[in-house]
């Protein structure tokens, strides 16, 4: 048997999504920027796309770019946001838990000069909230959060962060990674008083290489990316056109039928918590309930060093993470398990666990009947 328990890394594609790359790859595969009718049905697969997306989010088609994926949405946010605003300051907020495409950018800026704040979280890796206000000033030019942490699920309250954010400091644009909340949440930027959001299409069975940036009308930005001046020249170049195309049928997909398909997700999570945490010497990090992501389980094992739990169950046909796919290859101790102050044993200890529209009961039951057999073994193993 196969189960596939790393969909926060990447996921399958819906057959729809797959259907409309192949028919933009092989039928309709013009130029969207060129004048005849091929380039004109290319165009409308775009036009649909930011359609379709911008009504998941209830804005404007026109506040929609599109990008290659989440990193590329996190640096255009960031860089292009706090260099259009550097005129009114140099200070910039982020958390100490961010993914490496928000976290990363911040130390280039801060190595170019910007003044950065990093704000800690609670044990559950929710943002500290009065160490945020406590270092808005009047140079802070942008603060950007995530929605949902990539390793251990946790859920930021953006909506509360977004008022407090403008209330004490109006002018600062507030960037929000929902790359791991999008397609998971019914998230609208107005009411939460977001400027700029970065998704990415493979988190939600959408193809790799294409996600987009959501920018408020008003909300100026300077461009990273210069040539023909495409998408209002804040993102030149070809679009496209299958990436952008799957990512709007994603989008599409994704949302239909929302609350049933979190509502499955929730139950499975609950199912697979119950299961591994009557495993011995184990722990869950993080909240377990809806107080936390649907998707997310981040579980350290006492005794047994992750990647050789991790490889144990590959060869078992489980497929999961050691922390964040992106940084999978580099290995160093997560800064999101250091910042929620997990113990120092369990640090190179710990897996995580994400589950999809697609996963099943049986995957989740097949995996802890495996934990339970494949522990005992790698602990005498390691005391050997």
């Amino acid at each position: 048997m196969e189960a596939y328990l790393d969909n926060s890394a990447t996921t399958r594609a819906f057959e729809g999504v797959r259907d409309v790359v192949v028919k933009t790859m092989m039928e309709d595969y013009g130029n969207p920027s060129s004048l005849h009718k091929k380039g004109m049905e290319a165009e409308r697969y775009v036009k649909r796309a930011a359609e379709e997306i911008a009504k998941t989010l209830k804005a404007s088609p026109s506040e929609i770019i599109f990008t290659s994926g989440g990193t590329e949405s996190n640096n255009m946010a960031i860089i292009g946001g706090a260099k259009a605003a550097r005129r009114k300051g140099n200070h910039i907020i982020t958390s100490t838990i961010e993914h490496a495409s928000v976290y990363n950018v911040f130390g280039h800026l801060e190595k170019e000069g910007w003044r950065v704040s990093y704000i800690p979280v609670d044990e559950y890796g929710r943002l500290n909230q009065e160490a945020l206000l406590s270092r808005l000033d009047d140079e802070t030019v942008l603060v950007s959060v995530m929605y949902v942490n990539n390793e251990i699920g946790s859920v930021n309250p953006i909506g509360e962060i977004g008022a407090m954010i403008k209330e004490k400091s109006p002018g600062t644009l507030f960037h929000v990674d929902a790359i791991q909340a999008y397609g998971k949440y019914r998230i609208n930027p107005k009411r939460e008083q977001i400027d700029l959001l970065s998704a990415s299409g493979h988190k939600i069975h959408g193809p790799k290489g294409a996600g987009f940036l959501y920018v408020k009308n008003g909300v100026k930005i300077a461009p990273t990316v210069f040539g023909g001046g495409q998408q209002r020249g804040l993102r030149s170049g070809t679009h496209n056109v299958p990436g952008i195309a799957g990512l709007g049928e994603a989008a599409r997909l994704i949302y239909e039928n929302h609350e049933e398909k979190i509502a499955a997700m929730y139950r499975l999570k609950r199912l697979f918590v119950e299961l591994v945490s009557a495993l011995p010497d184990v722990q869950v990090n993080g909240y377990t309930d809806e107080r936390s992501a649907p998707h997310i389980v981040s579980v350290s094992f006492g005794g047994v060093r992750s990647e050789v739990l991790l490889h144990a169950l590959e060869e078992k046909g489980i497929y999961v993470s050691s922390g964040s796919a992106c940084s999978s290859n580099h290995p160093a101790v997560s800064g999101t398990l250091r910042g929620i102050g997990l113990e120092r044993r369990f640090l190179d200890s710990t897996l995580r666990f994400s589950f999809s529209i697609f996963t099943t009961e049986e995957e989740i039951r097949y995996c802890a009947e495996v934990l339970k057999e494949l522990l005992p073994v790698l602990r005498r193993y390691r005391r050997m």
